[in-house]
């Protein structure tokens, strides 16, 4: 009996998957617990609709991390930071800063864990930073980290 996975069955397949079983295990096990539905031709037209709107929405992320690589590269992102007088700051400028600041400036929402930072920034002055925004796409974020002058 073929049959569709809805969830992974170990040594059967992965979810989504057309897969040829014996009618007892298909009877007995994976359609009442519910790990698979038959293959007619309804489910079959539903599963190609799925894959279809899977691949749509992949064909539109890779899309928007194409349109936000070409804008990282022309921005410089600034990041105000309260320092000493020899050009360290308080503390460091952590990846959560920078992509608020990218909020903040350019309307570019990128996920902090998508920013790599080799070590974290402690003095004033200009970096560049690489961003993976998508599996085969990557960016690189101009950032100056600027002094604010202290409140009083």
């Amino acid at each position: 009996m073929k049959v569709i996975l809805l969830e992974d069955v170990r040594g059967k397949g992965k979810k989504g998957d057309v897969v040829n079983v014996s009618d007892g295990y298909a009877k007995n096990f994976l359609l009442p617990k519910k790990l698979a539905v038959e293959a007619n031709a309804v489910n079959m037209n539903v599963l190609e609709g799925q894959r279809a709107s899977k691949q749509h929405k992949r064909d539109m992320e890779e899309a928007a991390a194409r349109e936000a690589a070409e804008k990282l590269s022309s921005i410089v992102v600034k990041v105000p930071q309260r320092g000493g007088t020899s050009d360290r700051i308080f503390g460091s400028v952590t990846a959560k800063e920078i992509a608020e600041e990218l909020k903040k400036q350019f309307a570019i929402e990128i996920d902090k864990r998508k920013i790599s930072l080799d070590e974290p920034i402690k003095s004033f002055g200009t970096y560049q930073l690489d961003a993976k925004l998508f599996p085969g796409i990557s960016a690189k974020i101009n950032v100056e980290v600027v002094k604010v002058a202290d409140k009083v």
